[in-house]
């Protein structure tokens, strides 16, 4: 079973719940779960799961580069090119790497043969051994590096290689491109809100495009200090049942500053992971 953990924005402990939700399902589950942190423009699981890293391996796509000798500057490259990639401007044809996305229509298309493509490094992907057991591996894109999906895409590969284990992903906040392909193909995804206006209205985002992508969902409401019934109206509505709940305390918020997981500072939220993963499976 495939779990993703997304969030409509940054900051409603969608970490929290991934970290916490993978370590408590590793004292019950053989073999472990293995953790993807699939927020590779910042990924921070790593300070609550502290793997050890054992393996590293480079990704990065095919980017054209031209022989200037070879080129007749006839322009067809730049007229396929859905991302003005390339452009050609009199004598010569210039490529842009980081509006590239390596499809290699500008190496088929050219009638001189000038163009060939060659490895572009955007991040890498580590793997390793984290706390309880778990198997772990994260994204990391490189500085200045905009194109975060094809990392996602290899941390995904790489997950299809490990049977028989339950994969949790932990998604970048939003609902760009990252976040929808973190997210394809789970078996269930975890919405993590806030009860604010501000958290309902990304709710909003997130549940359409799980909706979209014809993914069961749930929601866990993070900071919740009494009833919120805006919330509560819409989980109704939209038939997102809300299976865990994690109270506005003070304590929490200075354990998860100083690194710890939420089942670290209250130990009676393992229970609370186990049934809300025990919902899951039966509703499968």
């Amino acid at each position: 079973m495939i779990i993703s953990v997304a969030s409509g924005k940054g900051g409603t402990g969608k970490t929290t719940v991934a970290t916490s939700l993978a370590v408590s399902l590793a004292a019950e589950l053989n073999p472990p779960p293995l953790f993807l942190d699939c927020d590779v423009e910042a990924p921070n699981a790593h300070l609550f799961l502290h793997p050890e890293i054992g393996q590293q391996k480079e990704v990065g796509i095919p980017v054209p580069a031209v022989d200037e000798a070879l080129c007749s500057h006839c322009g067809k490259c730049a007229e396929v090119c859905q991302y003005n990639a390339i452009a050609v401007l009199g004598k010569r044809t210039l490529v842009f790497p980081q509006l590239c996305h390596g499809c290699g229509s500008c190496t088929a298309i050219c009638p001189e043969k000038a163009i060939r493509e060659v490895h572009n490094r955007i991040g890498v992907i580590e793997m390793g051994k984290a706390d309880a057991g778990l198997s772990f591996a994260q994204g990391v894109l490189d500085v200045g590096e905009p194109m975060a999906v094809p990392i996602i895409r290899q941390l995904k590969k790489w997950a299809v290689a490990q049977t028989g284990q339950v994969v949790i992903r932990d998604a970048s906040p939003g609902t760009s491109c990252p976040v929808v392909e973190a997210v394809y193909g789970s078996d269930y995804v975890l919405l993590v809100t806030e009860p604010t206006p501000f958290g309902m209205h990304d709710l909003r985002l997130a549940a359409e495009m799980v909706g979209k992508l014809g993914l069961r969902a749930g929601v866990v409401v993070n900071r919740q200090d009494g009833p919120y019934l805006p919330l509560e109206a819409f989980c109704n509505e939209h038939q997102l049942p809300i299976l865990l709940r994690i109270p506005f305390e003070r304590a929490i918020a200075m354990g998860i500053a100083q690194g710890k997981r939420l089942v670290d500072i209250h130990p009676e939220f393992r229970t609370q992971f186990m049934q809300l993963f025990a919902k899951i499976t039966s509703s499968s």
